[in-house]
Parts: structure tokens; C-alpha cells; sequence
């Protein structure tokens, strides 16, 4: 396999073996889920299990413990073989914190993902964005009727006979794009995020519509600002709940800012001074956000932003 580059992004560029083939094999899939090469990760309440808590996160799984004996074979999502072991996603019911800490504890991924190992945090991601996608997809979206797992979870199909309609997982593809104008860049914010944070302009890539056309209408819709020269940086999974983050960098046409569809609270353009500065608040680093801004920033800059950084903490 050729290597990706630039390399990859968080929950992306996984090393863990999808065994794809095997999701239609019952009788292995029941031989495997009881033998000690099986593992578990369990989600609460949308929360993923991880060991070391915020500070030092880590993958947590568990083995034939006592809270999973109520769930079913069907209930158990099959994810792969993961460092020798077969994985499954299985969802903790209760209001109550179903386990005792020496096992983990349950945090909200996007505030632990980057700074877990990239293998687990994305094996972390993929078992979160399965369990919430078959939670939205208990009944048929045809005709009502309950549907029930198979293919190790991957599939959900309507019980009616008179439907039987099969769903499988969904990705939502989302553009999120960098704008330049020579030696700055155009960040937004939306008024929920703290205060003083910037990012890139993102949004969903709607029906009979191309990628390159999603990004121009909404930094259009948003900003008022033209845009051309799209250069395609990288992509990521994002399973919050269910993305597909498309990076782009492309180069502004017209200058003057319209916020025009009210979904940004405020947008304007900054230099690299501003961005080394540190007199906002840009995208946390695991996201697919900041690296566009990092690597427009260290193609002009004399020094990596990330130095700068660094040398402003240490002063």
C-alpha cells in the first residue's frame, strides 16, 4: 500500500482490519464474540470508553465482562481485528454509569481524539459513528416498521414482508475550505463557539451538485466572497456523527465580506502576524480546520507555526 500524503488526518489512515468479508459469516462471528480473542468497545450515552483520562486518553477495552451478557449477538457491531484482537461496538443502556472506573471512563470523543494514538482514536470513531447511525434508524424510513441488525450489525433491514428494505451506514460529505487573498486568509465564526475562536468555512455538499460547487456556493452563501483555483489538501472522517470533511484551499476572487445566509456571527480577514500572534482562537489541531490554516500559514512563513507557538508559550 502506498503511503498517503500528506499523511493522514485523525481518524483517518487506519491500521485496523475491517474483515469486511466476514459480516455474513454467522457461525464465525458467534464463535469469535465468546472466545478470548474477542474485545469490546462500549459507548454510553453517545460517551466512548477511554483509559488515562483527559490528560493522557487511551483506548479501554473490555473482555467478557458481566454488563455485556444481556446484549445480544445481533447487538454487537463488529468493527474488525485490531492489534490481534476481534473488536465489537456495543452500546451501555441505563442513566446510571454502567462501570466501575478502574475500567475507563466515558468521555465525548471530539474532546479526547487528538490526543489519542491515531489508530485508536479512529477505531474509537468508527465504532461511535455506527452505533448513532443504527440508533436514527430503528424503524424503516419507508414504511415504519422496526428493523432488525444483520451483517454484524452493518445493515438494518425493515421486518415488514410487505418492505424488507435494507439501510446501510450513511456518510454526510461536507466541504470545509481556506480562503486566501495574497497574505491572508478569511476565517468566520459562528456565535456559539467560544469567544475569540475563527475557523475555515464549512457546509454540507447538497443533491445535484459537485464538490468544487458545493465549496463556491458556500463560502458565497456565508461571506459574499467569490472564490476560484480550488486545490484539493486532504480529507476526514468526522463522526460527529456521521462527516465526511473535504479540505480545500482556494484562492478569493472579490474581497468585500457579506454575511449573507446569518449562520456566521462575525468574518474577516487575517494576516500570518495575526494567526502567530495568537490574538484569536483557531481550530483545535486534530481538526481538518487548522491543518489547512497551518499549511497555508508555513508555505509563506519563515518559521512553522507550530514553533511559533511554542516560542510564545515559552516567553
Amino acid at each position: 500500500m502506498s503511503r498517503l500524503s500528506p499523511p493522514p488526518n485523525v481518524y483517518a489512515g487506519n491500521a485496523f482490519n475491517r474483515c469486511a468479508e466476514r459480516r455474513r459469516d454467522e457461525g464465525w462471528l458467534a464463535e469469535v464474540v465468546d472466545s478470548p480473542s474477542a474485545c469490546f468497545l462500549p459507548l454510553w450515552q453517545g460517551l466512548s470508553l477511554v483509559a488515562g483520562g483527559v490528560q493522557q486518553p487511551s483506548l479501554a477495552l473490555l473482555g467478557q465482562h458481566c454488563c455485556l451478557q444481556s446484549i445480544p449477538l445481533h447487538e454487537r457491531v463488529f468493527l474488525g481485528e485490531f492489534r490481534g484482537k476481534y473488536c465489537f461496538a456495543v452500546e451501555l443502556q441505563g442513566a446510571t454509569f454502567p462501570l466501575d472506573s478502574k475500567y475507563g471512563e466515558f468521555h465525548e470523543l471530539r474532546n479526547v481524539g487528538g490526543q489519542m494514538d491515531r489508530d485508536e482514536a479512529g477505531l474509537l470513531g468508527y465504532a461511535r459513528a455506527l452505533l448513532l447511525w443504527r440508533n436514527k434508524h430503528r424503524y424503516c424510513g419507508r414504511c415504519g416498521a422496526v428493523t432488525r441488525s444483520i451483517h454484524a450489525g452493518h445493515t438494518l433491514k425493515c421486518t415488514s414482508t410487505d418492505c424488507g428494505l435494507s439501510h446501510f451506514p450513511r456518510l454526510d460529505p461536507a466541504i470545509i475550505v481556506l480562503i486566501t487573498a495574497g497574505e491572508r486568509v478569511l476565517l468566520g465564526r459562528q456565535a456559539q463557539w467560544p469567544t475569540g475562536r475563527y475557523s475555515t468555512i464549512a457546509g454540507y455538499v447538497e443533491w445535484a451538485e459537485s464538490i468544487e460547487e458545493a465549496v463556491i456556493r458556500e463560502v458565497q452563501e456565508e461571506t459574499g466572497v467569490l472564490v476560484d483555483e480550488l486545490e484539493y489538501h486532504s480529507s476526514q472522517p468526522w463522526p460527529f456523527p456521521s462527516s465526511l470533511m473535504l479540505g480545500f484551499i482556494a484562492r478569493a476572487v472579490t474581497l468585500d465580506i457579506t454575511r449573507r445566509d446569518g449562520e456566521l456571527e462575525d468574518a474577516r480577514w487575517f494576516t500570518r502576524d495575526d494567526i502567530a500572534s495568537g490574538s484569536m482562537i483557531l481550530p483545535d489541531f486534530h481538526a481538518l480546520s487548522f491543518r489547512l490554516i497551518e499549511t497555508w500559514y508555513n508555505r509563506g512563513a519563515v518559521r512553522p507555526l507550530r514553533a511559533e507557538w511554542a516560542d510564545r508559550a515559552k516567553g
